[in-house]
């Protein structure tokens, strides 16, 4: 398996879940804040820690396109770069908020880093269902694994809405579990021994 993709989807998902059922109930931060529903102050170590989780899944996703089980296809080399290229970009759009930790969110900035991280969005979402569809056909994955890339698609183009709901944290979670579980998805099966490697 890919232990980087795992390691940051799973601290992903812990991180979206404390901040959707511990830090937003409590938060006296206005939802008009760019650092809502973490205070000014709270808002820069929390989001170099995140960039450190996208680091990690951004290096599980090229291990997949590396992997080949979405299938040598044009559309399948398309896709892998999209949702590399995706999660590159929500990588940046993650830094470049920083400098705006204390600003409204209607504020030039705060609207700009938005659009990146919305920019983010679409790509992952379409690379994401282009090499899902492949994978399904390409067959080199049999089990439930084969289900985990365009799993992966639908979530992330159903971020959008769920950012709407006040939910996006938890969405956000849902995003680092499927991240892990591509993790997973990475781990070749050992090949049976041969007699004569047994004897040897």
């Amino acid at each position: 398996m890919n232990m980087y993709a795992v390691a940051g989807g799973a601290a992903t998902a812990i991180a979206g879940t404390i901040v959707q059922t511990v830090v937003q109930p409590a938060t006296t931060v206005p939802e008009t804040m760019w650092s809502y529903p973490l205070t000014p102050q709270a808002f820069i170590p929390v989001t170099l820690l995140y960039a450190v989780f996208h680091v990690l899944v951004l290096i599980g996703v090229i291990a997949f396109a590396r992997s080949g089980a979405a299938g040598t296809s044009r559309v399948a080399k398309t896709g892998t770069a999209l949702a590399i290229a995706g999660t590159a970009v929500l990588l940046l759009a993650e830094l470049a908020s920083i400098p705006f930790h204390d600003d409204p969110v209607t504020d030039a900035g705060p609207s700009l880093v938005g659009g990146v991280f919305a920019l983010s969005v679409l790509l992952t979402s379409i690379g994401f269902l282009m090499c899902g569809v492949t994978t399904l056909r390409a067959g080199v994955w049999q089990d439930w694994r084969r289900f985990v890339p365009l799993a992966t698609g639908i979530w992330n183009a159903l971020l959008v809405v769920v950012s709407l709901t006040g939910a996006l944290a938890a969405g956000v979670a849902v995003y680092g579990l499927c991240m892990l579980l591509l993790g997973v998805a990475l781990k070749e099966p050992r090949k049976a021994r041969t007699t004569a490697e047994v004897v040897a």
